[in-house]
């Protein structure tokens, strides 16, 4: 007997008859990220945000590593539980290198894809050396520190930078709900080290691709730029934000979601 797959925990909003968008956080998120724009959202889409595994009701779930293609097999097969056929995918950060993997996939079942601030992957095996030690540092910290101590240090990072005090004290008490356990299992699992280059992805996809990069997130931007260049894909800069543009700025990357989601004649509201 095979297996048997749980399902991810999700949130669903909207008319199930509408066109399915899939919503994917970034690390040490969880579905609930995206309510600020579920209310707009759902008037024009079948909303199902996910919580990935070790996050929000998925905590419990444990990833083996390398994790991308078990979390690719999870999501889809909490898809199709769900009963969803094509849908669009929107994924922030972490979630946007989940949403290359599930594109990679089955890039037939895309209506268009959405990846926020999110790396394609390293081209040189010294960068990926590099980043493994970097990680390895930082399972360590969340392994054996407090995990509100952990995240103080965690949006202590540069690309992190545009965060008040406020904001950032905010973020921390937010995410100190979270399970350790699961937080480091798929964080050692998802390692940007691990992950294949998957910059051609968007030339192997039929459907309209979209890139969302905060002006005031200095790697990103130029990240975005140069991958422009190379696939065809269409970049946009979300004003007076950071990396996480949904949150910075929610109004404004609403705006530009909704105009660029129309662009597929599938999801036209």
């Amino acid at each position: 007997m095979g297996e048997t797959k749980l399902m991810l925990a999700c949130h669903c909003h909207g008319d199930k008859r509408l066109p399915a968008l899939v919503l994917l956080h970034g690390f040490l998120g969880n579905g609930n990220d995206w309510t600020p724009l579920l209310p707009a959202l759902s008037q024009h889409y079948y909303c199902i945000a996910i919580d990935l595994p070790g996050h929000g009701g998925s905590g419990a779930e444990l990833v083996p590593q390398p994790g991308f293609e078990h979390v690719t097999e999870l999501l889809l097969h909490t898809l199709e539980q769900l009963g969803i056929g094509q849908f669009h995918l929107l994924g922030y950060s972490l979630g946007g290198r989940i949403a290359l993997h599930v594109a990679q996939t089955v890039p037939q079942r895309l209506l268009s894809l959405h990846l926020e601030s999110c790396h394609p992957g390293l081209l040189t095996l010294a960068d990926k050396q590099q980043r493994a030690i970097s990680d390895a540092q930082w399972a360590t910290r969340i392994a054996q520190l407090p995990l509100a101590q952990f995240l103080t240090l965690w949006y202590q990072q540069p690309v992190f930078a545009e965060l008040s005090d406020t904001a950032r004290a905010a973020l921390i008490r937010q995410r100190s709900q979270q399970h350790p356990a699961g937080l480091l299992a798929m964080y050692r699992a998802t390692s940007l080290a691990w992950q294949q280059n998957l910059q051609q992805v968007p030339g192997l996809c039929s459907c309209p691709v979209h890139y969302y990069y905060g002006q005031q997130d200095a790697k990103f931007s130029a990240l975005a730029q140069r991958w422009q260049l190379k696939t065809p894909m269409q970049c946009h800069a979300i004003s007076a934000t950071g990396h996480n543009c949904h949150q910075g700025n929610p109004s404004q990357f609403l705006k530009v979601l909704l105009t660029a989601l129309a662009t597929s004649a599938e999801g036209t509201p």
